[in-house]
């Protein structure tokens, strides 16, 4: 049986947990449960896009990468999108001559020809996700930490309300405004809880697991994880000198063939055209939940590199293949969407419920001490 005096604690841990994150939690949450239409949204918002034609035997590689160094000469293709069940045709991101190191232009391509359709007008869905992942600008860790608080606004509300079964269906209507915002953040708490968990623990590992993984490296080998070997410069006149790369076709071939059942979603190219040069290929495993399968390939002698496997590539590396599947519901169709954007919703709501509740009993708290002195005999005299 825990303690009054343990109780108190913990609902004043739950209080300022809330406050203080509570602005960045809805935030984040908010733009975390209408994110998980990106594509849809990024189609709404270029309506031009959903009527091009699609196809089910999308275009060679080699014909859209054509295409692009036609449209956009002398400018460095940095990735290209597939078509998927969403989107019907390619895009890829541009860097064009001249422009900024960190200035990329987002390019439509049809999926049965190849060809430029060109510019798209609006990146919302993509602006969303950066909310949402990053706060646009801060790192991923600050969100990671955020699903930190979460967790411990979750066992701590377990804790508090531990008549949680009774709470279920408790609403009182015709109560004082805290009541009923207190009746509505417990019910929204208690019957989203197996979703809040799921989020928070996903959002929590994704944001803190590279960070841990940096800090763990550096203090065993003495160097930033980050940190990689950097190819040895060539000369100037050879640093020039075109180099003829594999077919991309090709390389996507050996791609699917180093991880059976992949299913490409983007195709990165680095260095494209030197000696150096490296195309990596991203995407889903057909029949398996786990995502982020990536396979790195020499695109001057189409040698591979680098494979992952979420399958193959131990426990760990499964376990976080699968956490961005599940916190961004990606894997089960429209349905699992809006399921996930319902229920996505309810943090956010907590997030302003919890505030206007601690504002309320703030308020109450100020308000007692002067009605109490206002009832004091004579105090009417005095005041005169």
């Amino acid at each position: 049986m825990t303690s009054q005096r343990t109780l108190n604690r913990l609902f004043t841990l739950h209080s300022w947990a809330g406050i203080v994150t509570g602005l960045l939690m809805f935030i984040v949450c908010f733009s975390g449960a209408v994110v998980v239409f990106k594509h849809e949204i990024d189609l709404w918002a270029n309506p031009s896009l959903a009527q091009l034609p699609r196809t089910e035997k999308p275009a060679p590689l080699d014909a859209v990468l054509t295409q692009l160094h036609t449209r956009y000469p002398g400018a460095t293709v940095e990735s290209i999108a597939l078509p998927d069940a969403v989107n019907p045709s390619y895009f890829a991101f541009v860097r064009e001559r001249g422009a900024p190191a960190n200035t990329r232009t987002k390019v439509a391509l049809r999926s049965d020809t190849g060809t430029v359709v060109g510019p798209v007008d609006s990146q919302l869905g993509q602006y969303l996700r950066m909310l949402h992942v990053f706060l646009f600008f801060g790192p991923r860790w600050i969100v990671g930490f955020l699903g930190v608080a979460m967790l411990v606004l979750i066992a701590t509300g377990i804790v508090i309300h531990r008549k949680i079964l009774a709470e279920l269906f408790t609403q009182r209507w015709g109560r004082s405004f805290r009541v009923v915002m207190s009746d509505l953040h417990k019910s929204a708490g208690i019957w989203g809880l197996g979703f809040h968990i799921l989020i928070a623990a996903t959002g929590a590992w994704m944001g803190l697991a590279p960070l841990f993984e940096q800090s763990y490296k550096y203090l065993a080998t003495g160097t930033p994880a980050a940190a990689a070997p950097k190819p040895a410069r060539k000369a100037a006149a050879e640093a020039t000198e075109p180099v003829r790369m594999q077919s991309l076709d090709a390389l996507h071939a050996t791609a699917q063939h180093a991880v059976p059942g992949l299913q490409v979603r983007y195709v990165s190219m680095r260095r494209w055209g030197t000696e150096t040069a490296e195309a990596g290929f991203t995407g889903n495993l057909s029949g398996h939940l786990a995502s982020t399968a990536r396979v790195d390939i020499d695109a001057a002698t189409g040698a591979t590199k680098k494979v992952h496997d979420p399958r193959t590539a131990g426990f760990w590396s499964l376990v976080n293949g699968l956490m961005e599947p599940l916190h961004f519901g990606d894997f089960g169709g429209l349905a699992l969407k809006w399921l996930y954007f319902f229920l996505g919703m309810t943090p956010a709501f907590l997030s302003i419920s919890g505030t206007l509740i601690w504002l309320d009993a703030r308020q109450q708290r100020q308000q007692l001490p002067r009605e109490a002195g206002a009832a004091l005999p004579g105090s009417t005299t005095a005041a005169g």
